[in-house]
């Protein structure tokens, strides 16, 4: 199978004649956040401006997350919910969240073709130019530069905040930082942990024998306490869309490296009499799965992206290539070793990639899912007291609803066992989410909005996270550049009544009422069975 393709970068060379660009809004980044941020924008009479890294928009939701990750469906409003009821339109339903990849794609496509919103693809950030406050001009690495009166960092990693000198964090904050009770160091999680006892070193009780791959940590001073703060993030992996239909089956290929020394610690865990690691499968139309995450070891790759927030394209290029071959590896692992049991190789064999999905990427979704990366330290910083209605804001722009959810950040040995550290999954209702989130200070950036990597701490990111949220708050960030541009003002001055008018003009859901329907228990319980 042809993995060419299937990259997180490849360098440009620098165009003898580079374009320049300029519109009144200039988007970095094609994330379901960037499309809805350039169609509100053509909305509002402005002219607009997409340049994205990869070679495809629509980040996860078109690249293996059709389950959406929803929370309430009455907290979803404007051009988010527009998004699923034209999904639900394609399928002739009246209501549809979960859907194909390539239906996701289709959507986004003849919305950027009726808003007649130009794109550029491949396009790397090397430089910022600002005047004071002000970004004036962002460059690519082919020499391509884009001029605006308001910018938008819209992608996952929060790269364009960063090169115009926006304070950010990287890393679970302590508890104590904001006053907290679920960020930090997270030990005794209900979820994704080992069930059983399982021997961490190669030869079992035999520490001087080295650790099985996938275990990060052996030290006992390193450990940490309840609630401490540290650089980790929770692990990324890829959402992978499979299918069981005979005539749509592709058998999973052997990855580009493959090393089966990788999954003896999966392995392992089978042996001792628990299977789980494929139990996340969420139905799609047409027989098709989103595979997610489920367990103690399943996909994804624990501790191997703490370096992905702040890497150079090329470090990036080295941990994605790694996250494909391990989540690849691991499905043919399943489905191919003989010391796999029968039985479990046959479950894993009826399943395989669509043909008729992601056909220039080996059939392979091209987006890693990159659940945190930066997150910008703003006036305001959302954190789980928001989440958990303890703090109340006086200026949504939007509604999150999904519970505040961290995936595993390490596995450690703790007296001679494997354990799992940093899942989170606690209950929430929809709380709202504060314009000065998505706004850095004055004094460091006045023309600059961040829909995606905005001001929150980790935990509370967890529930924000979601692409339905990052859909609202493009459009919503969107209407306030508008707004900037219009009454010649920076985006800290945008005057929110008036921005809450626009909001609600837009049919944007930013308060929540003790009348919708909602229950965050019963939305967990479906999440994990």
């Amino acid at each position: 199978m042809d993995f060419n393709n299937l990259h997180y970068y490849v360098p440009t060379e620098k165009k003898k004649n580079p374009s320049v660009v300029e519109k009144d809004l200039v988007i970095y980044g094609g994330t379901p956040a960037g499309l809805t941020a350039a169609i509100q924008a053509k909305r509002m009479g402005l002219t607009v401006v997409i340049a994205e890294f990869s070679g495809n928009i629509g980040g996860m939701t078109t690249s293996g997350l059709g389950a959406t990750d929803l929370g309430a469906e009455d907290a979803v409003g404007g051009l988010s919910r527009e998004f699923y009821d034209a999904i639900a339109q394609y399928y002739g339903k009246q209501k549809q969240w979960k859907f194909e990849p390539k239906v996701a794609r289709h959507v986004f496509d003849q919305w950027m073709e009726k808003y007649d919103i130009p794109i550029y693809y491949r396009q790397h950030l090397k430089e910022v130019k600002k005047n004071q406050t002000n970004i004036s001009e962002i460059v690519m690495e082919d020499g391509t530069s884009y001029k605006g009166k308001i910018f938008l960092d819209c992608t996952y990693e929060g790269d364009l905040l960063a090169l115009a000198g926006v304070s950010y964090f990287v890393g679970r904050e302590s508890n104590a930082t904001y006053k907290e009770i679920y960020n930090g160091v997270q030990f005794g999680a209900p979820h994704h942990k080992f069930e059983k006892w399982i021997d961490p070193y190669v030869v079992e009780g035999l520490p001087e024998s080295g650790l099985l791959p996938g275990i990060t940590e052996y030290r006992q001073e390193s450990l940490g306490f309840q609630g401490q703060g540290d650089h980790r993030i929770q692990a990324y992996n890829f959402r992978i869309c499979l299918t069981k239909d005979e005539t749509n089956r592709i058998p999973f290929p052997k990855p580009p490296v493959y090393d089966p020394n990788r999954y003896q610690l999966l392995l392992r865990y089978i042996k001792a009499g628990v299977w789980d690691a494929m139990k996340l499968h969420t139905a799609l139309p047409n027989g098709k799965s989103d595979l997610n995450n489920h367990g103690a070891v399943s996909t994804d790759n624990i501790g191997m992206n703490y370096d992905w927030p702040e890497g150079s394209y090329e470090k990036r290029e080295r941990m994605y290539q790694d996250h494909l071959n391990y989540d690849l590896g691991l499905l043919y692992f399943l489905s191919n070793e003989p010391e796999v049991p029968q039985s479990i190789r046959d479950e894993v064999s009826e399943w395989g990639l669509p043909r008729d999905e992601f056909e220039q990427t080996g059939h392979w979704p091209h987006q890693l899912y990159i659940r945190e990366a930066r997150r910008m330290i703003s006036d305001y910083v959302m954190t789980d007291r928001n989440c958990l209605k303890q703090e109340f804001i006086n200026d949504s722009i939007g509604l999150a609803s999904f519970h505040m959810d961290s995936h595993n950040c390490r596995r450690v040995v703790i007296e001679g066992r494997c354990v799992n550290e940093g899942d989170v999954q606690v209950p929430i209702s929809p709380y709202e989410i504060s314009y000065r989130s998505i706004r850095p200070k004055a004094d460091e950036c006045t023309n600059l909005l961040v829909p995606v990597c905005l001001s929150s701490s980790h935990i509370a990111y967890g529930s924000i996270r979601m692409e339905p949220v990052f859909m609202i708050l493009g459009q919503s960030a969107a209407v306030a550049a508008a707004l900037a541009i219009k009454n010649e003002t920076s985006v800290q001055d945008v005057e929110y009544e008036i921005l809450e008018k626009e909001l609600s003009n837009c049919e944007q859901v930013i308060y929540w009422s003790s009348g919708m329907e909602d229950d965050p228990i019963k939305r967990m319980e479906e999440t994990f069975g």
